[in-house]
């Protein structure tokens, strides 16, 4: 039985069959582990070309198995899509939360940054995929995915600026605002760099944190 550690971004694993398979981030990928084959595959098929485009039967093609067994692990298309959700964002979540508050605000706003532009040009389709299903129709399969993750991301947040509000004073009662506004401007700066109107680069991180805290001390 082969094995593929894997180490940052999207691994990349043909087999002999024409298929191609992107592993996350810190996933052990094993050839016969079916659900880590149909999980590669939805997040290939999903990102490309988005999720209400894809069927679940394509998806069990493309891993060389039959939709029973999609089902087996995964329940249904919505559950195959939370899993590909909380599994990619496993690795941002986990940075994210490892960054510490040290009563300089910008120190840590930079780490978070430079996180979600790493995040983001190591998983662009990805990326942009989720950003477009968060103005999703409120009902839809795919924005009631999308938010459960969008709410761990405010959530992180809310608790860096709740931290912060007790050396800073303006920020009393604004965590959860303050929170939303800078996940909002990195997502813009982000969809920018998708489309090739701006460099995810450390420079940018510098800038964006420089923006919002005018903003917020003007």
């Amino acid at each position: 039985m082969d094995f593929y550690a894997r180490d940052e971004s999207y691994g990349v694993i043909s087999l002999q069959s024409g298929l191609t398979f992107y592993v996350p981030s810190g996933t052990l990928f094993c050839m016969e582990d079916n659900r880590s084959k149909i999980l590669a595959c939805a997040i290939d098929l999903f990102s490309s070309r988005g999720f209400d485009a894809v069927g679940v039967q394509e998806v069990a093609d493309a891993a060389g198995l039959k939709k029973p067994t999609l089902y087996h692990y995964f329940g249904s298309k919505s559950g195959l899509l939370k899993t590909v959700l909380d599994e990619t964002f496993v690795d941002l979540f986990a940075a994210l939360e490892g960054v510490e508050y040290n009563r300089n605000v910008v120190e840590p706003l930079e780490a978070i940054a430079s996180h979600y532009f790493g995040f983001a040009r190591k998983r662009r389709s990805f990326y942009r995929m989720q950003l477009a299903m968060w103005f999703s129709p409120a009902e839809s399969e795919t924005f009631k995915a999308v938010a459960q993750v969008n709410e761990r991301q405010q959530q992180i947040l809310e608790a860096l600026f709740l931290q912060a509000a007790s050396d800073h004073g303006n920020m009393q009662g604004r965590h959860r605002a303050y929170a939303a506004t800078f996940l909002g401007m990195l997502n813009t700066y982000i969809a920018l760099g998708l489309n090739g109107y701006a460099k995810l680069d450390e420079n940018l991180v510098k800038k964006a944190v420089h923006q919002f805290m005018h903003g917020i001390f003007s």
